[in-house]
């Protein structure tokens, strides 16, 4: 897991790499030189043809876009008329400085005028530069066309005959890519010092492994791990994928410095915290100032106001981005474009967080397509507290919650956009008391009814949803006494919807495990097992095995409910500060990093069950991240059938899993034979140096030990008789289970 601007050093902030990374090719191929004078020019084509009495509604017509940008006037915009007196579709438009001319190019290029015109808008001196007397053959020749070229396979791990998944590695100034080999040590694909400097990241669909450096950002891929992409970001220090990897979102603290003939930034960055890239092209698309860095100081005895992380949030098919100015209005931009949707923000008062639904949502009786998000505002003045649907792009509420005695509000988004938990934090009217209440929005069913779970009468603080399900895990504690390191002891309350034939009943608690000391939530990725752990704890390191859908006797109290809860195994691990699972669901692990502690440090790797198949201790551990896969390409219907196969195919991974331990089993026998006889021919040799030192110097010998050493026969590889190692397994118990 990569750190969050918490979690960073100083020492990280600053520390500069040993190696300087490499833009000489992105310089080549973008550099642009400006010529004095006319680089505040730029040329308008793709402008409608007017007789020349319209000229000058045309221009006033076109200057509400292009004072979006910068500043110019009509006498600044020249538009040629023809014999006709009909004007020739283009236009001259000169601005006051030449970056607002480079503002134009980038932000107005593309743009629709109206339907049946768009933009295209190039500075006056790249037309000179290229368009010249000399530049241009009169007669025309077709391009050259390069040979083919096949690059990388960007996804070839995902051909593995063995289906292993693969990890990055960080410790020390290392990292590494390795396959997981379960039991066994991981096999190394690529290993490589100072590949980072703060940390590395993959895309949400392994695709890229990002390394982050004081130059920028670089993406690596294929199966050498070979140089993608890189983005040129001074000081960068946080960076986030969109969800289709389509985008990469890069912050930092510093604002950008802009060179004079910067290959890829121009004046529009300069100053700005924050840039949105295009990952295909390497471009950035648009610039932003950090929100947070421009607020005013905070008040006195107020804690310091931290960087809001993503500070832009992605809608689920990746068609609008937006960011918060909390307490005003959300900015909601359309990519690639990143124009402001509607031209405008949406205001909403005291506006506190929003989150998109991962997912594209389709209402009952909505048939136009739409994009749900959730945010919440604070009880203000007599108003209530507020949380709210809104559909986008009609900016659209489409469901509104009032809220009173409210503390503070959470939103947790079902992984398919089904379900959206609002945690609301209330206080009593004397304000000693908390209490958390779970106000949990039905998205997919007509009108949006809210279910309230008021259960709970101690304070939540970690809920989570069962991925692709309808069941959660919420952990709840009294007050903790403030200034203490002992953790506080906590409940945690496993959910089920109750079962009412095709549709989902209301959630019931299934069952309640009291007195832990439990403050983390993990599911598998494929849902049914959860992980319920303590971590960054310095006494309790307790991490429990779910099962939700154990195939045993199932009591009679929780037989209306959707679920049969099992604890399989409670394992610990010391120092434990991160629990990962791998893509599949198949692997879990547990590890220590340095960032938090130095005591341990290293990781484990459990199975689902919870059985520990391998502890790796690690000097200097950083940090484990599993490669992610991207969705599966099976329909649901062939996923139900591979389930009710599954017996089958077990059958079938057993005996390969057999034969995996018998080639190892083979492996340590021949290594422990091949010792034994070095160890053999070594004791013959000296035994004969022995005899021909003391023969040398007269030294009287046994003659019967000096004969017996000459005439020793060597162990031979063709004498497998000599030495015999005989293996013996015995079954103890055998169990059989079936996993659906």
């Amino acid at each position: 897991m990569a750190p969050s601007f918490d979690t960073l050093s100083e020492q990280d902030l600053h520390e500069e790499e040993e190696e300087e990374v490499d833009f000489s090719d992105l310089k080549e191929q973008y550099e642009v030189k400006l010529e004095e004078g006319l680089d505040t020019f730029v040329v308008i084509d793709g402008l409608p043809v007017v007789p020349e009495e319209s000229r000058q509604k045309l221009i006033k017509f076109l200057l509400r876009k292009l004072n979006t940008v910068g500043h110019t006037s009509e006498d600044a915009v020249f538009m040629p008329i023809n014999d006709k007196n009909m004007s020739e579709g283009f236009a001259f438009v000169e601005y006051e400085t030449p970056e607002q001319a480079v503002a134009a190019v980038k932000q107005l290029h593309g743009v629709p005028l109206d339907k049946k015109h768009t933009l295209a808008v190039n500075k006056l001196m790249d037309i000179d530069r290229y368009g010249r007397e000399g530049r241009i053959d009169e007669e025309y020749k077709p391009p050259t066309i390069e040979p083919f070229k096949e690059k990388e396979h960007l996804r070839s791990w995902l051909g593995d005959a063995n289906a292993r998944d693969q990890f990055a590695l960080y410790r020390g100034d290392k990292v590494g890519v390795f396959w997981n080999n379960k039991s066994n040590p991981p096999e190394n694909v690529v290993d490589r010092a100072h590949w980072t400097q703060l940390f590395v990241q993959w895309s949400p669909k392994g695709t890229y492994l990002a390394s982050v450096h004081p130059q920028g950002v670089q993406l690596w891929g294929g199966p050498a791990f070979s140089k993608q992409k890189q983005f040129p970001h001074p000081f960068v220090q946080l960076v986030e994928f969109s969800p289709g990897e389509s985008y990469l979102t890069t912050w930092s603290a510093r604002p950008i410095q802009v060179e004079e003939g910067h290959p890829v930034l121009t004046y529009e960055e300069d100053g700005k915290n924050i840039i949105i890239w295009d990952i295909v092209t390497g471009k950035p698309l648009r610039s932003f100032v950090s929100h947070d860095l421009t607020a005013g100081p905070s008040a006195e005895g107020e804690p310091k106001k931290k960087v809001q992380w993503p500070a832009f949030k992605w809608s689920a098919d990746e068609k609008y981005v937006a960011r918060m100015l909390q307490h005003q209005s959300i900015s909601i931009y359309e990519a690639p474009r990143m124009n402001l949707l509607g031209k405008t923000s949406v205001k909403i008062d005291g506006v506190m967080d929003f989150e998109w639904s991962p997912a594209t949502v389709v209402r009952e009786g909505v048939k136009q397509y739409e994009q749900l998000l959730c945010f919440w505002t604070p009880e203000i003045g007599s108003n209530p507290a507020r949380v709210a649907l809104m559909s986008v792009p009609s900016k659209e509420i489409v469901r509104t919650r009032n809220l009173f005695n409210v503390s503070d509000v959470k939103l947790h988004w079902q992984s398919q956009g089904t379900y959206v938990c609002v945690k609301v934090d209330r206080h009593s009217k004397s304000k000693k008391s908390m209490a958390t209440n779970l106000e949990i929005f039905r998205v997919r069913e007509k009108g949006v009814p809210v279910e309230v779970v008021d259960s709970l009468k101690d304070t939540v603080i970690n809920f989570a949803w069962e991925p692709n399900g309808g069941r959660f895990v919420a952990i709840t504690t009294g007050e903790a006494p403030s200034g203490t390191a002992v953790l506080p002891k906590t409940s945690v309350s496993f959910f089920a919807p109750e079962k009412k034939g095709v549709s989902a009943g209301n959630f019931k608690v299934v069952r309640t495990i009291e007195k832990k000391t439990s403050n983390a939530i993990y599911w598998s990725p494929k849902g049914r097992f959860v992980v319920v752990a303590t971590v960054h704890s310095q006494t309790n390191f307790d991490i429990d095995f779910w099962d939700m859908d154990f195939e045993g006797e199932k009591p009679e109290g929780e037989k209306d409910l959707a679920a049969n809860l099992q604890l399989m195994k409670t394992v610990e691990h010391y120092g434990v500060t991160d629990i990962d699972w791998d893509p599949t669901g198949r692997y879990v692990v547990s590890s220590a990093s340095v960032w938090t502690h130095s005591m341990e440090n290293g990781y484990n790797i459990h199975t689902f069950a919870g059985q520990t198949l391998a502890e790796h201790p690690t000097d200097k551990f950083k940090q484990f991240i599993w490669r992610p896969r991207p969705p599966t390409l099976l329909s649901k219907e062939e996923q139900k059938q591979v389930r009710k196969n599954l017996r089958e195919y077990s059958k079938e991974f057993e005996e390969e899993d057999k034969y995996a331990v018998d080639i190892a089993n083979t492996a340590v026998v021949e290594t422990r034979k091949r010792v034994l006889n070095e160890w053999t021919a070594w004791i013959r040799r000296e035994k004969e140096m022995l005899a021909e030192e003391k023969d040398a110097y007269g030294v009287p010998e046994d003659v019967d030990s000096s004969k017996q050493a000459k005439d020793a026969p060597a162990v031979s590889e063709d004498q497998g008789e000599t030495v015999v190692e005989e293996i013996v397994e015995e079954i103890i118990e055998e169990n059989e289970e079936v996993i659906g």
